[in-house]
């Protein structure tokens, strides 16, 4: 923001407001939908692909027999983790014990995970089933698992439809792998 003695200089559009701007064109792509599947098949499902990629080029933190971790490629807060079965199911009833045990037992060491990285003091754990309850891909169950801190986000996303990250998530990313259990 301009100091009182200096002059007031903006490059944005528009009378000076003196508002600072905090540019995000990064978020452009979930915005216009990029990568998102164009039907709910699993050849063209996101969190289908991703297991065939190296970890580093699909943002994959750990890999389990029946569900992975993934760095959310839109994320709500630093260290925003998913955790989603291998097998292409849109509802957690369609989840068998086993993988619903693991998505569980994986959701735990995130937590600890990110814990131990970044001092997270909450969490937000959730999964968005189908469209009318916001999920973006609501073909494909992925458990959400977001770090809070207080006042992470405090007007950002409300006043600001912004949010902010401090590092890249390749970056974000490295730390949860050198921090999660053998």
């Amino acid at each position: 923001m301009s100091q009182p003695d200096e002059p007031l200089h903006q490059d944005g559009i528009g009378d000076p407001d003196e508002l600072d701007r905090l540019w995000t064109p990064h978020r452009m792509a979930y915005i216009r939908g990029e990568n998102k599947p164009s039907d709910a098949s699993s050849g063209e499902c996101p969190f289908c692909r991703i297991p065939k990629l190296a970890d580093d080029e699909g943002l994959v933190v750990h890999r389990g027999a029946l569900a992975f971790v993934v760095m959310n490629l839109y994320p709500y807060a630093p260290g925003h983790l998913m955790v989603c079965p291998y097998r292409h199911i849109a509802d957690y009833t369609e989840t068998t014990d086993e993988e619903a045990a693991e998505i569980a037992d994986l959701t735990r060491t995130a937590m600890r995970v990110v814990r131990t990285v970044s001092a997270a003091g909450g969490f937000n754990i959730g999964m968005n089933q189908g469209h009318v309850a916001g999920a973006g891909i609501a073909a494909h169950l992925h458990q959400h698992v977001v770090p809070r801190w207080p006042g992470d986000q405090n007007f950002m996303p409300i006043i600001g439809r912004t949010k902010t990250l401090p590092e890249l998530l390749g970056e974000t990313r490295r730390l949860l792998v050198d921090a999660w259990p053998a």
